[in-house]
């Protein structure tokens, strides 16, 4: 049992909470995550990091497009029961959400768009960066260009770039009284760093397969996020 009476009680009593996710949220969605050993990362010739840039999209996009095709999209992906329970909460008001997951399953499975930070944007959503004008998805998944040829990228952060909506993911941590990290290894900057700016008050805590590295006072859950979520009540 990963939810004890102590830990439902945090939940039950939390004034705001804010939950920060990442990709493994979704492997239950199956949508695998990124650093795991079966994780996309895992295998690639050249650095990810380097793969998902700013200078490989002006570089390389052919090799990075076919990289996100092959490895990223999920179109027919559905939410699992942690999308669900986190966006019941943001319904309820109860809860936010800062997600680096760029797979929209927080958004399929409801959660309240008031209460949704996607930090790292969204692969559906898909823009010309010249002019900024908007593609379809479908039309994205069969061709990395336009008709008129120019080069179409989704709005997600590369690495090089800024994430979306940093001061005000930095205005929820502070406010917030409980501070849920749900699959994340917590290595990617300056997500990560938020817990920076959480109140001293705040109860923060983890849960994850693998103990998470991290300096500051986390009370860590190792376990399976999809049990935790479907004993936890709201």
């Amino acid at each position: 049992m990963l939810v004890t009476p102590k830990i439902q009680e945090r939940f039950d009593s939390a004034k705001q909470i804010v939950f920060m996710t990442g990709a493994g949220i979704s492997t239950a969605s199956g949508i695998p995550d990124y650093r795991s050993k079966n994780g996309i990362y895992n295998g690639v010739n050249l650095r990810p990091e380097y793969l998902l840039s700013a200078t490989a999209f002006h570089n390389e996009p052919e090799k990075q497009y076919q990289f996100m095709i092959d490895n990223m999209y999920f179109p027919t992906a559905k939410p699992n029961v942690i999308h669900d329970k986190m966006a019941a909460l943001t319904q309820q008001n109860k809860a936010k959400i800062i997600t680096q997951n760029v797979d929209d399953l927080h958004v399929k499975a409801h959660s309240k768009s008031d209460n949704l930070i996607r930090f790292h944007g969204s692969l559906y959503d898909i823009y010309e960066p010249s002019d900024g004008k908007k593609t379809a998805i479908t039309t994205y998944l069969k061709s990395m260009t336009r008709i008129d040829g120019a080069v179409l990228r989704p709005n997600i952060t590369f690495y090089e770039e800024m994430p979306f909506d940093v001061d005000k993911s930095v205005l929820w941590v502070q406010s917030a009284d409980l501070i849920v990290v749900v699959g994340t290894s917590f290595r990617v900057y300056p997500f990560a760093g938020l817990l920076d700016y959480a109140n001293t008050k705040a109860t923060i805590m983890s849960i994850n397969l693998e103990h998470i590295e991290t300096s500051f006072n986390v009370d860590q859950i190792i376990g399976d996020a999809t049990e935790f979520f479907n004993e936890l009540n709201i």
